[in-house]
């Protein structure tokens, strides 16, 4: 068995964190013209421009503190195994 540097609590908030990340992008995205030159006032919206950079934030200052976070249980070694 391989040895590795993060539990399974600090794989869970990566994970977590990459799909707050991904929701903060999605929710940026859209509010373009239909035709290419005319404005659209949708662009500013709250959504856009508070809410989403909020969530996108959110989602890297988790990557950082899961990666940082020491697991709670020890990871075992091989030869530091119960018999």
């Amino acid at each position: 068995m391989k040895d590795f540097a993060f539990g399974k609590e600090n794989f869970v908030l990566i994970a977590i964190a990459v799909l707050l990340i991904i929701i903060g992008f999605v929710l940026m995205s859209g509010g373009g013209s239909q035709d290419g030159v005319s404005f659209n006032p949708e662009i500013f919206s709250v959504r856009r421009i508070v809410v989403a950079p909020i969530v996108t934030v959110f989602g890297f200052a988790l990557v950082v503190v899961s990666i940082v976070k020491k697991p709670k249980e020890p990871v075992e070694t091989p030869d530091k195994k119960k018999a």
